[in-house]
């Protein structure tokens, strides 16, 4: 039997395969692209008199141990005596849109972070950011951490810390949840990136009611705004929060671009690893999740109470309009909850919720 053809084709197939490359090594390339482009990005931000600066973002824990979180960048040097000056001192720059992505992130930086007496020194990931936790001994209410890296101002973190008899918490998407953009779902990205303005953003009726509402009668409930979003725009998402008179929370944003084992970071991961990390630092906490039918949300905090059926107080779930659905490129139906251990409640606002939280004993 003729079996050249046979041997013909392996012996081809062997030839091309070191030709080609693996996912492996394609992503070891994109890696180094990436990291290529941000060397070049540094050195032009430093030709054009671009200086360090470290940004420190509010944290929370609790009286044994802490979470901070910041950036290191460069970032132009504002005119002296201004009031960016007097901003970017304080680590409060009031960048917005396009601007706020001209800042370059220091990969790797040494960053040292002092709590009272208490020093540590940690590293900045490859987007700058700095996300660790500390132990110290702490008594609950405000404190102050003190974030500076080489060549930088030092700069002050509020931190919150949550005594142990707290056994109520809030977290909420942000995102057509407490604030509305009406934009079609693939468009967000580039409007938050290079128009978004905290006044260009509508807050979304009686939802900054409900949250005010919620932390009177749990004062001392922790507020945590967990988002897709990124940290370029965190300064301008916190002054939305405070412009709109939303409680006073940590912002727990992500990132753009290459991770260690992803091309793209994965939205859903975030709050579902966020979640858990929530649930693990406040074991007897029960949460309060509040999201909209938009997105992904409510497959996450279904997930979530699935498997912390006790962590969970109730889910909260925004319905949107027939137009922001259409933006939103359609929305999720309301789901079938009633085996669900955890209440379930649906509104288009603030004042609805209010009303069946209220028939939950949750306000």
């Amino acid at each position: 039997m003729d079996t050249a053809p046979n041997n013909s084709s392996e012996k081809t197939a062997h030839t091309l395969l070191p030709d080609a490359l693996s996912g492996n090594q394609v992503f070891r390339l994109a890696h180094r692209i990436s990291d290529g482009v941000n060397t070049v990005r540094i050195r032009l931000a430093k030709r054009w008199k671009f200086i360090p600066q470290t940004i420190a973002y509010q944290g929370y824990g609790s009286t044994s141990q802490v979470r901070v979180l910041g950036r290191v960048l460069l970032t132009q040097k504002p005119l002296p005596g201004s009031k960016a000056e007097h901003a970017a001192q304080n680590g409060n720059q009031n960048l917005r849109g396009w601007r706020a992505f001209t800042s370059v992130p220091l990969q790797f930086t040494d960053v040292e972070i002092t709590i009272g007496d208490v020093v540590t020194h940690v590293r900045a990931d490859r987007g700058g950011l700095i996300d660790t936790e500390v132990k110290v001994q702490l008594s609950p209410g405000w404190h102050t951490a003190v974030l500076r890296a080489e060549g930088t101002e030092p700069v002050e973190a509020r931190i919150r810390v949550i005594a142990p008899d707290v056994k109520f918490g809030i977290v909420s998407d942000i995102d057509d949840t407490v604030m509305v953009t009406a934009l079609p779902r693939p468009f967000l990205a580039l409007w938050n990136t290079f128009v978004l303005s905290e006044r260009a953003r509508m807050a979304t009726p009686g939802m900054a009611v409900l949250l005010d509402r919620l932390t009177i009668e749990h004062p001392d409930a922790p507020v945590i705004y967990l988002s897709t979003g990124p940290w370029n725009a965190a300064p301008t998402l916190a002054r939305f929060l405070t412009r709109n008179m939303y409680p006073s929370g940590a912002l727990l944003l992500t990132d753009w671009g290459l991770t260690q084992d992803r091309w793209f970071r994965s939205g859903q991961d975030h709050k579902l690893r966020n979640l858990a990390r929530l649930a693990s630092e406040f074991p007897d906490m029960r949460w309060l999740l509040i999201g909209d039918n938009g997105q992904h949300d409510e497959a996450i905090y279904s997930e979530f109470a699935q498997e912390n059926p006790n962590r969970v107080a109730a889910i909260a779930i925004r319905q949107l309009s027939v137009s922001e659905s259409v933006f939103a490129g359609g929305h999720s139906e309301d789901g079938d909850h009633t085996a669900s251990q955890v209440p379930w409640i649906y509104s288009p606002d603030g004042a609805g919720m209010a009303k069946q939280l209220t028939t939950l004993d949750v306000l």
